[in-house]
């Protein structure tokens, strides 16, 4: 027997994934995206998308910057292309897995020296952990450095409070925090 709260969360849960393919989609032609742009906080695996070039020219270098409070950052290795992490003291003391307590950590990113099309697309992975830190609603704001054969973009807006972040330029892509009870 299905009850009408069920029907109720599974049309609320169908419409917030309806709005979130719609905002990806537009934001997906134009903009580094990150798939599945929600998590709790805890572990998340981030995949940064990188859809076109720089007005037509290849990209050959990714660079991604830490937001303090993301902890645990572990890049994944791409064929073709070098990485390299920047480390460097957080701002405060997080707790990590089993009560351990970090102060430092990766602060960026980049990976190098590779060849992506214009006309190909690609994908950039972060395995990252979201401390306590992070208030369940809030977003969190990944800068990111595209530099190309011939010029560079920056992904690194930010909205104000009341701005959509599809409504700038260049925005940062950002993961909101869910609440503890959220279903993926």
């Amino acid at each position: 027997m299905i009850n009408t709260f069920d029907i109720a969360w599974f049309l609320k849960r169908l419409s917030g994934s309806i709005t979130l393919l719609a905002v990806g989609s537009f934001a997906a032609g134009a903009h580094v995206t990150i798939d599945h742009a929600q998590s709790q906080r805890g572990s998340f695996k981030a995949r940064f998308n990188v859809t076109h070039g720089c007005d037509g020219s290849p990209t050959n270098e990714v660079r991604i910057t830490i937001p303090e409070g993301v902890i645990g950052v572990k890049p994944m290795p791409k064929p073709g292309w070098s990485l390299a992490t920047t480390r460097g003291p957080y701002a405060k003391t997080y707790d990590y897995f089993h009560g351990k307590q970090v102060t430092e950590g990766v602060k960026s990113v980049t990976w190098s020296g590779g060849k992506l099309l214009n006309e190909h697309i690609d994908e950039f992975v972060l395995s990252v952990y979201f401390a306590e830190a992070f208030e369940p609603g809030e977003t969190v704001y990944f800068p990111v450095e595209q530099i190309c054969d011939t010029g560079k973009l920056s992904w690194t807006e930010v909205p104000a409070a009341g701005q959509a972040a599809h409504q700038m330029k260049a925005p940062a892509p950002g993961v909101q925090i869910l609440s503890s009870r959220a279903v993926h």
